[in-house]
């Protein structure tokens, strides 16, 4: 039995303009005890994905299963096995975070689970916020809230979207730790985020999706070992030279390009020599989930 299994799953949407694929027969499993990530550009698909798996929409063709419940046939079953941590930062303003929680058991029919409320308090680094309003927390504080209520009915599988977007790093770190143990106790999880240090840290397989169809699904290592080349790194206070342009990586001063053997490495410092450049802090590294995201999202689909 699957964690999560999608299979051929389309989604349609009618708009003024047309109808419009969202989601074009995408499959892919995710197995018991997985740490799994999907990924993909805005708009790719990543949440109408789990907008199905959670049951808030219906896949126009194909059948998703949470540990072997249809989420349409046997939704109670399916929702009770999974839970969800959403992007944006949804909260009652009304009730204090202890509450919130008891609140949250109810939905799913459990009583006196104080124990497991306190472990998650705990875990989460929110034992001294548990008599706060949920109105007087941080941003950062309410995203863990949204992590207990989640696994507050001990779901097997967990789904996180975004769940470190716009926070810091120590709150990415207790996050991470207490997501790390959970996975260890058996524990499925998916998660999307445009960390992709984080996906490569944490996620033994992954799928990306581009336009609705999935484009990539293998384990992370073999990902990285199919990179075809190493990476020049280096910073730069002039223009790039228009040669190099279109397959650079660009952020500030810093410049990352291919760089598969020491020939190339050279025609590239010289290309930059003779527009007047000098690049600075030289390096070269492995090709990161970074270079092999961009290489397929850039490859014609």
């Amino acid at each position: 039995m699957t964690a999560i299994s999608f299979q051929d799953v389309s989604k349609t949407y009618l708009t003024p303009k047309g109808p419009f694929n969202a989601l074009n027969h995408v499959s892919f499993d995710i197995e018991p005890g997985e740490f799994f990530g999907l990924l993909g550009p805005n708009g790719a698909g990543k949440t109408t994905l789990i907008s199905i798996l959670a049951g808030l929409t219906r896949a126009t063709a194909g059948a998703v299963t949470v540990n072997g419940f249809d989420v349409v046939r046997d939704y109670a079953n399916a929702r009770r096995a999974l839970g969800v941590v959403p992007q944006e930062l949804v909260f009652d303003p009304f009730f204090s975070v202890r509450e919130a929680l008891r609140f949250q058991s109810g939905y799913f029919g459990i009583r006196n689970n104080g124990a497991w409320i306190d472990d998650l308090l705990q875990g989460l680094g929110l034992a001294d916020k548990a008599t706060a309003n949920m109105r007087q927390l941080s941003g950062g504080m309410k995203r863990r809230v949204l992590m207990a209520l989640a696994l507050v009915h001990k779901p097997p599988v967990l789904v996180l979207d975004e769940p470190t977007a716009g926070v810091d790093v120590e709150l990415r770190q207790t996050l991470w730790q207490f997501v790390s143990q959970l996975n260890k106790n058996g524990t499925s999880v998916l998660l999307t985020t445009h960390y992709l240090e984080e996906a490569e840290a944490l996620c033994a397989r992954i799928a990306m999706v581009k336009r609705g169809q999935l484009v990539a699904l293998e384990k992370t290592s073999d990902l990285l070992e199919r990179a075809s080349a190493s990476v020049l790194r280096f910073k730069l206070d002039t223009p790039l030279p228009e040669g190099l342009r279109s397959q650079a990586r660009v952020t500030g001063r810093v410049v990352q390009l291919p760089a598969p053997n020491a020939e190339i490495v050279e025609q590239i410092l010289a290309q930059v020599r003779a527009a007047g450049g000098i690049a600075e802090q030289v390096e070269i590294r492995p090709a990161d989930l970074e270079d092999v995201f961009l290489a397929v999202m850039e490859n014609p689909s």
